[in-house]
């Protein structure tokens, strides 16, 4: 018995298939059910991204290292600028003890330097502390073991 042949176009190319071929193609089912969970779980996969992402770009961070990479009595940055609402962390880069301290003086009406402040020392390099700045204005802070060195900073939220 002689199987008649067809053509088809898959990508653009013809191919030749015995009509055998293409009627047990046919006749296998592609299961349903199958395909509807792989779609679902994409979808989760997809949506979990999209909301991690979310609750990233709504919650920025900026990070102010607490001593120069040098070994400086510094911030780095001196100066960050942020919108309300997000939050500055203070990362101890060196080995010396630093801490962030805010002076009612220097920081916007509304605001309180209690809560802002770390008085507690950062003593390991990698040590944080953070800190959620709500009302708009310029806060000007500083590390007190160096501020006689002038390790100051300032924080600008919009």
């Amino acid at each position: 018995m002689a199987a008649s042949m067809t053509s088809s176009s898959i990508m653009g190319t013809r191919v030749a298939t015995s009509q055998r071929m293409a009627v047990q193609a046919r006749a296998t089912a592609v299961p349903t059910a199958t395909l509807r969970q792989d779609a679902v779980r994409f979808a989760k996969a997809a949506g979990v991204g999209a909301a991690s992402l979310a609750l990233t770009l709504a919650a920025q961070a900026v990070t102010v290292k607490a001593g120069a990479d040098g070994g400086g009595l510094q911030f780095d940055p001196s100066e960050v600028t942020i919108k309300a609402g997000e939050t500055v962390t203070w990362k101890n880069n060196a080995g010396f003890p630093h801490n962030v301290v805010f002076d009612e003086d220097s920081i916007p009406e509304g605001a309180s330097a209690g809560p802002l402040s770390h008085e507690d020392y950062l003593n390991a390099p990698g040590e944080t502390v953070s800190s959620k700045f709500t009302t708009p204005g310029e806060y000007s802070y500083y590390c007190e073991p160096h501020q006689g060195a002038g390790m100051a900073g300032k924080v600008i939220v919009q």
